[in-house]
């Protein structure tokens, strides 16, 4: 019975720790591009944010659980993710969203088969954030933003078990919040090509905390086309009756950014 409980725990622990490494994702960072204050320009930013995780974590009501899981750890469980940012500027002022989505299927043995024989697991988060930004500051170096929004958090875990007593049952368990996201985003170019960039957001609503920052280096290939690598951490705090969220997630990121 403690072996199959203990089964139990870990599997619904590490589905939604695994989805973290391909979730929450970032406002696309400012990048060097020819600006005309008299029309709108655009941005779009597929990337790929490669993180391991620690914090606590419970789902279904079960106790809290620590997690320290490395990159590796969690990749072999990800079915699908996706992820994707964009902004439009005109003049000082910006629009950026960002959507993320991620899939994780994983099954186990029980130890000695007790309550049930397997434990199937399927668990999908998609987050989304729509925000304004305005630069208070610019040179031809520089540029500093302002950046304010609202991020959705929807999340969704669905245990199956076979064989044994729980064999044939199925339940599931989701929440779905909203926090309010606040910053800062810059740029500074070191060379024409060669450019820092990086962001710092924190904000609450549905979550106690929910905050992100990163800092990177970018390339610009062209005017219509730069990449960018970096490192970036993020937090967040959350808990429902039967979901607790309380985790950081840290490592290296890195995209490309398509200009026109």
């Amino acid at each position: 019975m403690r072996s199959t409980a203990a089964c139990l725990s870990f599997l619904l622990i590490a589905a939604p720790s695994a989805l973290k490494a391909a979730d929450i994702a970032p406002v696309i960072a400012p990048q060097p591009a020819v600006q005309d204050p008299d029309r709108w320009t655009f941005s779009v930013s597929p990337y790929f944010w490669i993180a391991g995780i620690t914090g606590d974590t419970a789902v279904f009501g079960l106790p809290e659980v620590h997690t320290d899981e490395s990159f590796g750890d969690i990749l072999k469980d990800i079915d699908f993710g996706f992820m994707m940012a964009g902004d439009a500027r005109y003049g000082p002022y910006s629009i950026v969203a960002d959507i993320t989505y991620a899939r994780i299927t994983t099954d186990s043995a029980t130890p000695n088969g007790v309550l049930a024989d397997t434990v199937d697991l399927k668990s999908e988060t998609f987050t989304a954030m729509l925000g304004v930004g305005y630069t208070f500051y610019e040179d031809e170096k520089s540029r500093l933003d302002v950046i304010g929004g609202v991020k959705l958090w929807s999340v969704e875990t669905t245990i199956s078990f076979g064989g044994g007593p729980l064999g044939g049952i199925s339940e599931r368990d989701d929440a779905t919040w909203v926090d309010a996201m606040f910053g800062l985003r810059g740029m500074y170019s070191i060379t024409p090509e060669v450019y820092l960039t990086g962001w710092g957001l924190i904000g609450a609503g549905g979550a106690d905390l929910d905050w992100d920052v990163m800092a990177g280096v970018g390339y610009k290939w062209s005017d219509s086309l730069s990449a960018f690598l970096g490192y970036r951490a993020l937090g967040v705090d959350y808990s429902n009756d039967t979901l607790t969220e309380d985790i950081v997630e840290h490592g290296p990121i890195l995209g490309v950014v398509l200009h026109f």
